[in-house]
């Protein structure tokens, strides 16, 4: 199964444990596909190097590193139309749609609210658990 992982849901699985950490974990072992553009991954190692300061013990670079190594990358050109209330979450539609990904993971009520946008289902990580992974 192939999920975009905003980057809300991927910093949390970094750092924290619950849903997100058991959806990374389950993308980790093979049982999961993570889609990724270059946006998406410059935004992950944005927004983790600010959180990375606060949490010294976590190898950043490490995980950074098999993120670039074995998600599967997508060129997302950018939407024609503004989609999301936040122009800046438009880019997790964008590689959904490149991709034919159906399935965004978000913690983001922007992106929760256009949940249906051309059959991609936003779904928060503890529905995507319970209803996929369990």
């Amino acid at each position: 199964m192939r999920i975009i992982l905003d980057t809300n849901v991927f910093v949390s699985g970094v750092f924290f444990s619950g849903p997100p950490y058991q959806i990374l974990e389950a993308w980790r072992i093979g049982e999961l596909e993570l889609i990724m553009s270059s946006d998406i991954l410059d935004e992950y190692r944005r927004v983790a190097t600010v959180l990375a300061a606060q949490f010294p013990p976590v190898d950043l670079h490490a995980i950074l590193e098999f993120v670039e190594k074995e998600a599967v990358f997508f060129d997302a050109p950018a939407l024609p139309e503004r989609v999301c209330d936040d122009h800046d979450d438009d880019k997790f539609l964008a590689c959904a749609l490149a991709s034919e990904s159906k399935i965004i993971v978000s913690g983001d009520k922007h992106l929760l609210s256009v949940s249906g946008y051309r059959d991609i289902e936003v779904l928060k990580p503890k529905a995507f658990v319970d209803e996929y992974r369990a």
